[in-house]
């Protein structure tokens, strides 16, 4: 039934013409795209080139182990260090000077140590208690510079030398650092009860000068302004979590094993049920969608005459527990109105689609009969999985490798404020034959970064950069791969006269040899297109971090417009690109023949492309709805042990919202992963659904290779051979 419309067909490409040698996806085809194939091998034994070269210049040991002012890794095994893990600054306070910032380093001695000091002291209190008990000096000295044994030695020239730190403060480690306590009492900041300290200079100094000079430290090696009791905070709640992971592991697995096989028979039931299925789904939501409306009103309407519950979100600010937020009657408000805004729009959908859903149903059955003829096709994501472990695992290695490829760099540390040799670069080895000691007293040649002055250190950023777009590109190519070899595979499926007689032997196998021996390079450029534009997104994604505190409105204006930009032009494109796999597994031409045909054919059939094609997708994101929130639900009466059978076997938790999020978010992935080799069917046999309405006329001659359904919600038969004819007659008589 051909589309009215304005527009004459030959705008959008001539239909295709009957071919009567065609029977499925061609097996007589050449290689396309060989110049992109070529510089797609090439980058990638470039990209190996890259891990090399990074692998012989890095050392995650700098990333993974701190650094002292001598060069000498904190914690590492084999070195006199290894039971010393964590770094301690002799003088903290000296970190709050803004150019730590600017010079990457903290003017102080640094010492490897294997615990932070737990109470406050001074070196000169240490002298003066030393005659009356040693003991002090066997505390103080473990936070001294290795070999020195001098306690009698004079302040002034202990501090000269950097022989000793002046001061101690209580701490604990934190990012393999020596960090103060901070508690916060009754609103007042204080480390180990106390609100001011002794410097060991004869001054007496407050604990916000700790606070400030941790928040220097804690900005020079995270490269964030956040505050040192925020990320103190942060790890508690991060060890808590990993302790709920640990606890509550196992059960999540059982999970993510339910929705896999719950996703597996929701799929072979669609071949025999798809409409009751479909319909189920689709009440089945709206009813749970209900459920959720009355109970968030419930919950809203007991909690607002109680007190302290009508406190807005805002007052509370951010909480740890997220049970404080329950407790809140705006909360369940909103719960309630975004719900029925979901509802809503889900009937209004249904009331306008509801005669395109019959034809999306059919479209289903026969993807299901598509997927249970060809069931290997279930288990293709195991190896697309595969090989995107592998990319990121190559990927992260060598971001890590470069990061780490810098040679250490010393500066002349002074504790002078007027020595003009401060902050330049200088050889631990030479230094005490140069004449900076003796214009600087007490100066010293420490390890301030990891950088380098070669042409390889320079362009370590751009490289980086290379890193990404590769790492982007092979990701990209695994995928379109996937989607290739999958639309090969169902398209021998449609094309099949007589199915399953006529469906070819190992139809996934042969369409992965197809995809991967002849159109490698239409598949590196399509992925190179896609790769692209989601590099120039991760971008401007950094630069908007980089601007968030800019006040600038227009080119924060311009930033948005170009996001919103780039971002639709990645969903085109992936649109296309899917489609034009589509094409190249059926004809084998190169990528753009191929998108130009795919694009030309969806423009002829834009109506059927926007009403099934959508209408499709949206009753498969149903079924994930309703898959992953039917084990959301049971995860949540699991691990807020309201299932009387099994209350004992639940672990102790510290937030049951980590478990019952990871549930849900995995059981979700496992449903797409499932679901997305299913719309890939239905994308492919829409596609050939199309090219059969335009190729054939359901005559002897060209008979029309859809499904019975199809044929009759479409009017459409065929009409069979004189022969054919006779022996029905014949054998209805008998």
């Amino acid at each position: 039934m051909a589309r009215k419309s304005a527009v004459p067909p030959s705008y959008y490409g001539e239909p295709h013409k009957f071919d009567p040698t065609f029977r499925g996806p061609v097996h007589k085809r050449g290689c396309t795209d060989v110049l992109c194939c070529v510089i797609f091998v090439i980058v990638i034994l470039g990209y190996i080139a890259l891990g090399a070269v990074a692998w012989m210049h890095g050392d995650p040991r700098k990333v993974v182990y701190p650094t002292d002012s001598y060069g000498q890794f904190c914690g590492q095994q084999g070195t006199p260090n290894a039971n010393k893990a964590i770094l301690f600054y002799f003088n903290i306070l000296h970190c709050a000077n803004p150019a730590v910032l600017i010079n990457l380093q903290c003017p102080t001695t640094q010492l490897c140590v294997s615990k932070c000091p737990d109470r406050f002291a001074t070196y000169l209190d240490m002298q003066y208690n030393y005659s009356r008990n040693r003991s002090y000096w066997e505390y103080y000295r473990q936070f001294c510079k290795p070999g020195f044994d001098n306690p009698k030695k004079s302040v002034a020239q202990v501090l000269r030398d950097e022989d000793c730190p002046s001061m101690l403060v209580p701490s604990r480690p934190f990012l393999q650092r020596c960090f103060p306590d901070f508690i916060t009492r009754n609103g007042t900041l204080t480390v180990a009860n106390k609100t001011d300290f002794k410097d060991g200079l004869g001054k007496t100094r407050s604990v916000v000068d700790l606070r400030d000079a941790a928040n220097g430290v804690t900005a020079m090696q995270q490269g964030t302004k956040s505050g040192i009791a925020s990320l103190l905070d942060a790890k508690e709640v991060g060890t808590k979590i990993f302790e709920d992971y640990a606890s509550s592991w196992y059960w999540i697995l059982i999970g993510l094993v339910i929705t896999m096989v719950i996703s597996l028979l929701f799929i072979l039931l669609l071949r025999f049920t798809a409409g009751v299925l479909l319909w189920c789904v689709i009440f089945g939501v709206i009813a749970a969608v209900g459920y959720g409306i009355w109970h968030c009103y419930w919950e809203y309407v007991t909690l607002r005459g109680k007190p302290n519950a009508d406190v807005t979100i805002s007052d509370i600010g951010f909480q740890t527990d997220f049970r404080v937020y329950l407790q809140l009657s705006q909360t369940w408000l909103i719960f309630m109105i975004s719900l029925a805004v979901i509802e809503a729009v889900i009937i209004m959908m249904l009331i306008f689609l509801r005669r395109r859903v019959r034809i999306a149903i059919a479209l289903l059955k026969e993807g299901s009969k598509a997927v249970s003829y060809i069931m290997s096709t279930l288990f293709y994501p195991i190896i697309t999985f595969l090989l995107l472990a592998l990319c990121i695992a190559y990927w992260a290695v060598t971001a890590i490798f470069l990061a780490s490829s810098g040679d250490a760099v010393y500066k002349v540390m002074s504790t002078q404020p007027n020595c003009k040799y401060t902050n330049i670069t200088c050889n631990p080895e030479t230094f005490s034959q140069s004449n900076v000691s003796r214009v600087c007293p007490g100066s010293q040649c420490t390890f301030a970064f990891y950088g380098g002055e070669s042409v390889y250190h320079r362009y370590i950023f751009v490289l980086q950069l290379c890193n990404l777009l590769v790492f982007l590109w092979l990701v990209n190519f695994v995928i379109a791969l996937g989607q290739c070899t999958l639309a090969g595979a169902f398209a021998s499926y449609y094309w099949a006269l007589k199915k399953p007689a006529d469906i070819p032997a190992c139809p996934l196998a042969a369409s992965f040899g197809r995809a991967l021996r002849y159109h490698t390079g239409s598949l590196a450029f399509g992925a190179l297109i896609l790769s692209i534009v989601q590099f120039f997104r991760i971008v401007l994604e950094y630069v908007d971090h980089k601007l968030k505190g800019a006040h600038n409105a227009f080119a924060r204006f311009l930033l948005c417009c170009m996001k919103c930009c780039f971002w639709c032009l990645e969903r085109f494109i992936k649109f296309m690109n899917r489609n034009a796999y589509i094409m190249i597994a059926i004809y084998g031409k190169n990528f753009c023949a191929s998108a130009r045909d795919a694009f030309f054919l969806l423009m002829r059939n834009v109506v059927r492309v926007a009403v099934l094609d959508k209408v499709t997708d949206f009753l498969l994101f149903l079924g994930k709805l309703l898959i992953s929130g039917s084990v959301g639900v049971l995860a949540f009466f699991f691990f807020t042990r309201k299932i009387p059978v099994i209350q004992e076997d639940v672990p102790s938790l510290n937030y049951y919202w980590v478990p019952l999020l990871t549930v849900i978010f995995g059981s979700y992935l496992v449903a797409h992963g499932f679901f997305n080799v299913y719309a890939m069917c239905v994308d492919t046999l829409f596609l050939c659904f199309l090219l059969d309405l335009e190729k054939n006329d359901g005559s002897a001659a060209r008979p029309y290779f859809m499904s019975s359904t199809l044929r009759a919600i479409l009017n459409k038969k065929n009409h069979r051979r004189a022969p054919e004819r006779k022996r029905a007659r014949a054998g209805r008589r008998k």
